[in-house]
This record gives C-alpha cells, sequence and structure tokens, in this order.
C-alpha cells in the first residue's frame, strides 16, 4: 500500500470509528489530524467536567487521550484494541482550558503496539498518556461477500 492508500486508509477508519462513538461526541471531542499511526484531537473543558475542586476530571483528561490513542491504533486497518494504559497528570487543567491530545506510535509487531500520547494545553505539557494495543486479524472494513 502507497502512502495515499494509507493515509485514505487512515482518515476513513477514523470517521467511521468517529461517527460510532457516541461518549467522544459527548465529550466535545473533535478530531484534527489523522496520519497512519498517529491522531490529533482537540477537547474544551466544559463546567460540567470538573471534579469537587474544580479541576478537569482525570476521567475527562484520560478520556481525551484514550481517545486519540483508539484512532491512532486502528488506522492501518485492523481492528485493535487496548490491553494496558497509564496516565499522569503533571499539570491542573480547568473550565476553558483546550486541550489537544496527539498520540503516535513508538513501536508495533504483528499483534503488540505502543503509543504514547501526550495532551497539551497551548505549548504546555498536562498529560502524558501511554497505551498498549492488542492488533487482531480482523479488517476494519471486511471485504464484500
Amino acid at each position: 500500500m502507497n502512502a495515499a492508500d494509507e493515509q485514505a486508509l487512515a482518515e476513513r477508519v477514523v470517521s467511521a470509528m468517529m461517527a460510532h462513538d457516541a461518549f467522544s461526541r459527548l465529550l466535545g471531542m473533535e478530531v484534527v489530524d489523522v496520519r497512519p499511526r498517529a491522531s490529533t484531537v482537540r477537547l474544551t473543558v466544559r463546567d460540567d467536567m470538573v471534579n469537587g475542586f474544580g479541576v478537569c476530571h482525570g476521567g475527562v483528561a484520560f478520556s481525551l487521550a484514550d481517545s486519540a490513542f483508539a484512532f491512532a491504533c486502528n488506522t492501518h486497518g485492523r481492528i485493535t484494541v487496548s490491553i494496558e494504559n497509564t496516565i499522569t497528570y503533571p499539570r491542573k487543567v480547568g473550565v476553558g482550558d483546550v486541550l489537544v491530545a496527539t498520540a503516535r506510535e513508538e513501536s508495533a509487531s504483528n499483534r503488540l503496539a505502543y503509543y504514547h500520547v501526550e495532551v497539551r494545553r497551548g505549548d504546555e505539557l498536562v498529560n502524558v498518556f501511554r497505551g498498549t494495543a492488542y492488533r487482531t486479524d480482523k479488517p476494519f472494513f471486511p471485504d464484500p461477500e
């Protein structure tokens, strides 16, 4: 597959995923960039996304990073699922902050792939997420019978 075909497949997969991802849409996520083995997703923190301390709930930040990870690791066209994730929260985030999660593949084998996701508020790093994905044999778009 050439680079143009890989890009077209990545865009098609992420578009289909987002169309069926009610949770990411509920949170107001927007896919701003898709490339093979990478994606960038944006979210603006709303009033209903903060915890009792007025800080963005960790689950919102995790969900943003997790969605960017999911989109990136499926761009190659085989259904890929998460098997382990971790996140750190080095900076607090508040209402009105625009967060941008950029996921990229660090390495992969036939079955396992490792991703690094940085969540930024402008130039400031606010979360670091690492994910391990399992690549199934099932194509995202099965051939018509």
